[in-house]
Parts: structure tokens; sequence; C-alpha cells
């Protein structure tokens, strides 16, 4: 009786089965890109507007960082520059890192890798469990030759075989995002998209979806750059100085200068996204949209509000929700880190019971 239940129950599931031969995937590497856009309803709501992330965390290696790895790697080796048993050393807030730490393991390269040692601990944690060499450095700023990027450039240039990939200002960070990101929004959009936004570290997403965007539509796509306290970016779009004001909580976005990767991107505008409208983000996408975000995510989707309501209702808005929260929880869910910051406050109240470290 139980084997004819199972034999009925099988036969009414085989006919919404689809499997289609020679349809698999080459490894981690393969699997990078090609990440779906989602509708963000409750903002899009409140806009008027279509707002659409690009869900980036959906990549093998969980961030939009595994673009850039990805090409950084392909690109040292067609150039001869990384071979076989050699090493990568890269200088980073984590994401990249963690996305180098799998495209070597898969190509059997070493990887070091060096830190600002304010970052947060699962960082730091997941990269020495995917095997990268993390040498954890003072956070100093970029006019310090003890910068972390320094470090790890001359780390490169100490060691026989090895590469420094130099995210920063290596182009071909720009052009993961300028024959990839930017392509599949284009693509996935039907070219129906009126403004990009999001927030810059290397400058390579920005850069490069944005460069991208504007030459396929013909300059109608508006590129806005989206950037938290601390950071200069906002006042150089602005203003045109580099100038910087208070801080942020926020890991791995904004910048004290104008790198290679975002030098020359068409940009027609740049909101400032304050850390309190960040976490309450946090919360709010989280109990309204289901998405546990990390805090650049959060405010990429403030940014693509503001965006929606500087460019009016009916418009398409397109960002980027780089990574999930789970490698910044003991931060962003933890109430005594929060009220360390003053930031306990931008939680809803509704959204408290969310609050699951002490």
């Amino acid at each position: 009786m139980m084997r004819k239940s199972i034999s009925a129950f099988s036969s009414r599931l085989l006919p919404a089965i689809r499997v289609h031969s020679n349809e698999f995937r080459s490894g981690f590497p393969d699997l990078v890109g090609n990440t779906p856009l989602i509708k963000l309803k409750a903002i899009s709501e409140a806009t008027g507007c279509t707002v659409l992330g690009k869900a980036e965390w959906m990549n093998p290696g969980g961030s939009v960082k595994d673009r850039a790895a990805l090409s950084l790697v392909s690109a040292a080796e067609r150039r001869g520059d990384l071979r076989p048993g050699g090493t990568v050393v890269e200088g980073t807030a984590g994401n990249t890192g963690i996305g180098l730490a799998h495209i070597c393991n898969a190509k059997g390269y070493r990887l070091i890798i060096y830190m600002p040692d304010t970052q947060s601990r699962e960082k730091m944690d997941l990269l020495r469990m995917l095997g990268a060499e993390l040498r954890p450095v003072p956070a100093v700023p970029i006019t310090d030759p003890a910068h972390y990027t320094f470090q790890a450039r001359d780390a490169a240039a100490s060691i026989p075989g090895a590469v420094w990939t130099n995210q920063f200002d290596n182009r071909d960070n720009f052009l993961a995002h300028y024959e990839g990101t930017g392509p599949e929004i284009w693509t996935q959009t039907g070219g129906k998209l009126d403004a990009f936004v999001c927030a810059t570290g290397t400058g390579g997403t920005l850069g490069g979806t944005g460069t991208f965007l504007k030459e396929a539509s013909g300059g109608r796509v508006k590129v806005y750059l989206a950037d938290p306290p601390g950071s200069v970016l906002h006042s150089w779009v602005q203003t045109g100085k580099l100038e910087r004001s208070g801080s942020s909580i926020t890991e791995g976005i904004g910048q004290g200068r104008v790198t290679d990767n975002l030098k020359g991107t068409p940009l027609d505008g740049s909101v400032l996204i304050e850390d309190s409208r960040t976490v309450e983000a946090v919360y709010t996408l989280l109990k309204k949209e289901g998405l546990f975000l990390g805090a650049s995510s959060a405010l990429n989707c403030v940014a693509a509000a503001d965006v929606a309501k500087l460019e009016g209702p009916g418009k398409t808005i397109v960002t980027v929700i780089c990574d999930g929260a789970s490698r910044y929880q003991t931060r962003l869910f933890s109430k005594s880190w929060l009220e360390s910051k003053g930031l306990f406050s931008a939680v809803p109240s509704d959204c408290r019971h969310l609050v699951s470290l002490p």
C-alpha cells in the first residue's frame, strides 16, 4: 500500500522535473556572474518607481567581489604574470580576499591577504578557513606607507612568482563589470532602466557598470555614486574637492581618493547616506523583504530610494546588493555594538526583536 502511494506521488512529480543533458558548470570560476535582478517591493511602492537590486550575494563566494577576483586572476594568467604554483597577494577589507581565496583554491595558487585589523571577525575567520594567509595590520590613511595596500604591494615584490592584484587601480577590476555586470543589467531590463546607483570602494563596480550602461543607452541612463560619511567621494562629485567629514560603520566602501577604476566614470550626481539610515534599512529589508543584507547592501538600497525620488515616479532604478549580513552579524545584530556607535535607536521599534546578540 505504501509502495503504491509513493509510486503514485512520484508519477505526479515527474512531469514537472526538467533535467537537461550537458548542463553543468566546470568549477567555481564558471559560477561567477549572471546573478538575478530582484524587485525591492517596499522601496518600489514607497517611491512609485521600479527599484531593482542585482543579487550579488548569489555569486558562489557570496559577494560582488567574486567578479573582480576572477577577472584579476584570469588577466594575470593571460599576461603570463601568474603561473602554476604562483602566489597572489592583495590588500582588502574582506570580500575581494574571500573571492580570491575561492579562485586561488580552484586554480592552485597560494594567497596572502593584508587586511585592516578593524574589519569584522567573521570575514577574518572565513579567510583563514578558506586557506588564505591572513596578515591583519593597523588601519591607517592611504597617505601612510604602512597602509594595507602598500604592504601587499611590497610583499608581492619580495616573493618570487608572486602577483599583487592591486584591486583599487587595476583596470581588470573595472572590466569585470564593464564586460559582465553592466551587460547583464542591460539585458535583464531590456535596456529599460533610467538610473544606476551604488557605493564604491575600489571603483570597479560603479565605474565598469556605470560606464557600460551610459554607453549602451546613448547617455540616457543616469549614473549616481552613493557614499557613506567619512569618504571624500560625495564631496568630490558635488564640489570637485576631496573633503571628508565624520566616519562610518560600513566596511569596504567609501574612499580617501579617486582610484584608477573610478576615474572617467560618467557620473550624474551622488547621494550621501548616513549610518542611521543604513542600519534602519538593514532591519527593514529583513523584516519587509526577507533579505538578510550587509551594511553596504543596505546603504545601496537607501541610495536607490533617494535616486528614485530625485528621478520621479515611474522610473526604473537599479542598484547592487553586494553581500549578505552573515559576515557582519556580530556587529549589526549586537545591541551593545550598536549602542557603542550610537545607532541602536536607528533600529525600528518593530524590528528590535531581531537584535539577537547582546
